[in-house]
């Protein structure tokens, strides 16, 4: 994965946004949990500054013992909170970007 590119104006906003919502995981299970921005990545490659999710410390770069974290209990993760991108789609109908969320 090489460096990305600064994010724009949009992007930074959406960032923001999504890391004051708190940790997208933490918020399945009922709970509010200060986060920071994840990106999403497939094939090694970052997929941009809007492919993004909040995620706290544990569900992000936890050893995924006491919760599943998505670097490296990543299949445990998927099973209890859904993909990567099915979370950034919720968050996404949630702030109104899309109308629904298609299954």
């Amino acid at each position: 994965m090489g460096p990305s590119k600064p994010p724009t104006k949009a992007e930074r906003e959406w960032m923001a946004r999504i890391a004051d919502l708190g940790c997208v995981a933490c918020r399945k299970d009922g709970e509010s949990t200060p986060a920071s921005v994840h990106h999403i990545v497939q094939g090694n490659r970052r997929l941009g500054h809007l492919f993004t999710l909040p995620l706290c410390q544990p569900h992000h770069q936890g050893d995924g013992h006491r919760v599943p974290s998505v670097h490296f209990a990543k299949r445990t993760f998927v099973q209890r909170y859904g993909s990567e991108l099915e979370l950034l789609a919720g968050l996404q109908v949630e702030f109104g970007i899309y109308d629904k969320v298609v299954t």
